[in-house]
């Protein structure tokens, strides 16, 4: 059985020797920060081997913390079943179909559990094209180890002794910086087509080089990302979008020429040259790398904003402008070119997009409604992106950076300014008018003329504007003293929030 079962690995996988003694790597050597470890995943583990379960962080955060960063996920494997998972830890889900897991939760942090997966193919269900549907089928830790992707990937971390597990020299890839498929790399994009995305983005993230070999299939084992689920292609995207190096990922998957099924992927990969797409995922960049989050809604409304534009331009010109644009976002919210994406996303682009005509009202209240909008701050971020692609005056984004960052009695003046310039230049603008009435063949009503002067002359009276009150302006006063209320209040509430939570 056991040389059955071997010999099926070595023709899986494409190895000649199967490693079932590991390396140990000692806390001196590998130097892996305890600080940076998860307190939370650190505890399961701990629990577990109390109960006289085998447990290891593994993955991805193994390889974060072997190079000195502090992984945002940890995922611990164990020897235990599901069902033993979750009698020894508390608020635990089992979850999946595809793979058995367990979701272990502690307030806002959530740990994946696995056990180890066996190597027997016996129990594996596959479809037509060799991709995995099905493996719950339990092994030992070195079929484990063989059954992950990356060498990087296959380490075992025991926060409890420290020590470190490797099986296939992960740690001398990852001094070298190269990123090394486990077994034969056709099978294995082919059991898992979403490798060839995650070898992309890990290569990407860290600066590695992709193994020659690993790389080779890449490009003719693309068309296989057709098979694989919508979820997973856009979970995978996300990762993409906050990897500190999307930028990279973007100009690695055109090189391979890789197009997958979901529209939005593709939408990525096909407008890399596009400047707002390519200074949008920029600063996403940016951001990440100091430490900030990014709104994946915020990814989205970028790169399907030339698509909006497209569709209000071809709306009828006799729509007023305002319905036009409402019907236009609600048309490419309903496109299939939003396939994949959960409504949720499309709900928060579609505010962002129309949070851009908004800003070009700057008289009244809505400046202030605009600005405690749940959506400002993306919807601004997005109104800086378009004036550094001389979409919009920069003089708009302008006002609205003075805007957010004045105090309130300034917020006021800065809209009464702008009112007073929206009366001069429409008493500009009727003045402009009459003169073309005057030199017309028409003629033309000396008192209706006369009283239009009057009218304009006082609009354009800077010193009469000077004592414009707050009545004379389109708000009434009560309701305008009492919006600053509520805005004075709202704001010392963000404040007081803030500042608990610092």
């Amino acid at each position: 059985m056991i040389n059955r079962i071997v010999e099926q690995v070595q023709n899986l996988f494409g190895v000649s020797r199967l490693e079932k003694i590991p390396k140990v790597i000692l806390p001196e050597v590998h130097k892996i920060n305890p600080r940076y470890v998860s307190a939370f995943a650190v505890s399961i583990c701990e629990k577990l081997q109390n109960a006289g379960y085998e447990a290891f962080i593994v993955g991805g955060a193994v390889r974060d913390l072997l190079i000195g960063h502090k992984p945002k996920d940890f995922d611990v494997v164990t020897d235990a079943t599901p069902e033993q998972i979750k009698r020894v830890t508390k608020r635990a889900i089992i979850i999946g179909r595809r793979f058995r897991l367990v979701h272990v939760i502690r307030r806002a942090e959530r740990i994946e559990v696995s056990t180890f997966r066996a190597l027997n193919e016996e129990g594996i269900q596959k479809d037509s094209n060799g991709r995995v549907i099905q493996d719950n089928v339990f092994g030992e830790q070195y079929e484990d180890a063989a059954r992950r992707d990356f060498t990087a990937n296959a380490l075992y971390y025991d926060p409890i002794s420290q020590e470190v597990l490797d099986y296939h020299n992960g740690i001398a890839d990852i001094e070298k910086k190269r990123l090394r498929m486990i077994g034969d790399p056709k099978e294995r994009y082919r059991e898992d087509p979403v490798r060839i995305l995650r070898a992309i983005r890990i290569s990407s993230k860290l600066g590695f080089e992709i193994d020659k070999k690993t790389a080779a299939p890449i490009r003719a084992m693309g068309k296989f990302l057709s098979a694989v689920p919508e979820a997973r292609l856009l979970d995978e995207t996300l990762k993409i979008f906050t990897s500190g190096a999307s930028l990279k990922c973007v100009d690695e998957l055109a090189h391979y020429g890789i197009s997958p099924d979901l529209p939005v992927l593709g939408l990525l990969i096909q407008a890399k040259d596009n400047l707002m797409v390519r200074k949008a995922l920029d600063r996403c960049d940016a951001r990440i790398q100091r430490g900030l989050s990014v709104s994946a809604y915020f990814i989205f409304a970028v790169l399907l904003w030339s698509r909006l534009k497209e569709t209000f331009s071809k709306l009828p010109q006799e729509i007023p402008p305002s319905k036009r644009w409402k019907e236009a976002i609600e048309e490419v919210c309903e496109n299939p070119i939003t396939r994949g994406i959960q409504r949720r996303y499309i709900e928060d682009v579609s505010e962002v997009w129309r949070l851009q005509t908004r800003f070009e009202r700057r008289t009244g209240l809505n400046p202030f409604r605009v600005f405690d909008h749940p959506r400002f701050r993306a919807a601004y971020d997005f109104l800086l992106l378009r004036a550094s692609c001389e979409e919009v005056p920069h003089e708009l984004a302008d006002w609205w950076t003075a805007f957010e960052s004045a105090l309130d009695d300034e917020k006021e003046e800065m809209i009464r300014e702008m009112e007073r310039k929206v009366r001069t230049e429409r008493g500009s603008n009727r003045t402009a008018s009459n003169r073309l009435v005057k030199d017309s063949s028409k003629p033309v009503d000396q008192e209706a003329e006369a009283k239009v002067q009057r009218r304009t002359t006082k609009e354009a009276n800077p010193k009469k504007q000077e004592k414009t009150t707050i009545r004379e302006m389109s708000v009434p006063t009560e309701k305008r003293t009492r919006f600053r209320s509520n805005h004075l209040k709202r704001t010392r509430q963000k404040s007081a929030l803030l500042s608990k939570r610092r």
